[in-house]
């Protein structure tokens, strides 16, 4: 959380502000599809880069047919296209590695549901994609993603990968034990009194103590601590406390779009990612931005504007990013802000995996 951060500095004009990527809602000959066939087209298929709690259990399905030997993570990856492959082969279906009506039908015998993660509220879909560019796990297995020190935090954990070095781990972990005393004692066991005399301690000793439960060289937090952690993390109650601490992030990331005049679903989700991972955007960038505005050519269209606003804000936050992260932060923040990109090595397409639109949305006060 909060990486990559950097103080703003002078730089080159951002470019591309005129770029605007196809609109995947079209038919064949480039007539716009009404929404609903748009929406059973966009939900027919899982394919390689989706994720979720509809693709782990097509992969648990697959274990248990014997065809499939990976981590249940909700994670559509090589793995899983190779074995829903073998058993596109053994079903006599066209083979293609994707798992769309027909293969789901053969594997539960029911219809092909929509992502339930579609169904949430816009700020559970901001946290679930920032989470998963955080962790390289999908939710909700991104709950439960562990870090070392690796970066001197001591422990990062959770969605958004809160630490220790930063504070903003403690009152996750100290709320957990607060509320729900007992799920907590179910977890850590005769070892929840180690984790709160670590966590009544000053920030030098809770970082001391992090570091001794882990590899001094490759940072991998030792058993039993990295267990109870995973335990946490799949707890409905822990789940509940790190989505309300977004909360406030996905608030800020509302007052962002207000700021910059941006109005769309996607528009929320790129500040929510820069609140995440930067934390801000400071005044030198602010202006850049504000002047890239400008130049923007007149004949735009709404969404094409709005497209080419995230664009320059992509860039220009970038730039103003730790040189050692600049390239990690431009290819993820203009992954959100086209819709669809790679980042580190994962293919997103925020409509399809996330039901994250270029769409109007509420910007309360």
């Amino acid at each position: 959380m909060i990486r990559g951060r950097g103080a703003d500095s002078a730089s080159r004009p951002a470019c591309g502000y005129t770029e605007s990527s196809p609109s995947p809602r079209r038919a064949g000959d480039g007539r716009r599809l009404p929404f609903r066939l748009f929406k059973e087209q966009l939900m027919s298929v899982y394919k390689l880069g989706s994720k979720g709690a509809e693709v782990r259990r097509m992969q648990g399905r697959l274990a248990e047919l014997g065809i499939y030997k990976g981590p249940l993570d909700g994670d559509f990856g090589g793995g899983t296209e190779a074995a829903v492959r073998t058993f596109q082969r053994q079903s006599g279906l066209a083979v293609d590695g994707r798992a769309g009506p027909n293969t789901w039908r053969a594997l539960f015998e029911e219809q092909l549901p929509a992502p339930a993660l579609l169904a949430q509220g816009l700020a559970n879909k901001c946290l679930a994609l920032t989470g998963s560019i955080e962790t390289g796990r999908a939710a909700p297995e991104c709950f439960s993603r562990l870090s070392g020190d690796f970066d001197g935090q001591g422990i990062s954990f959770g969605a958004l990968q809160w630490n220790f070095g930063q504070g903003t781990l403690q009152p996750l972990l100290q709320a957990m034990m607060e509320r729900f005393p007992e799920v907590a004692a179910q977890v850590f066991g005769a070892h929840l009194d180690t984790l709160r005399q670590a966590l009544a301690g000053d920030k030098e000793q809770l970082l001391e103590f992090a570091r001794s439960v882990q590899h001094p060289v490759k940072h991998t937090v030792f058993e039993p601590w990295r267990g109870y952690a995973i335990a946490l993390g799949r707890t409905a109650e822990f789940q509940a406390i790190q989505t309300e601490a977004a909360s406030g992030l996905f608030r800020a990331a509302q007052g962002l779009c207000r700021d910059y005049g941006l109005w769309s679903e996607r528009a929320i989700a790129l500040m929510f990612d820069i609140k995440v991972q930067n934390g801000t955007i400071g005044a030198v960038t602010r202006a850049n931005i504000l002047a890239d505005f400008s130049r923007l050519p007149g004949d735009l269209d709404e969404a094409q504007r709005e497209q080419a606003r995230l664009v320059i804000i992509a860039n220009r936050r970038a730039e103003a990013a730790n040189p050692r992260w600049v390239d990690d932060v431009r290819q993820r923040k203009l992954c959100i802000a086209r819709g669809e990109g790679v980042v580190h090595g994962v293919h997103y397409e925020l409509e399809h995996d996330f039901g994250i639109r270029l769409a109007r949305t509420d910007m309360p006060n």
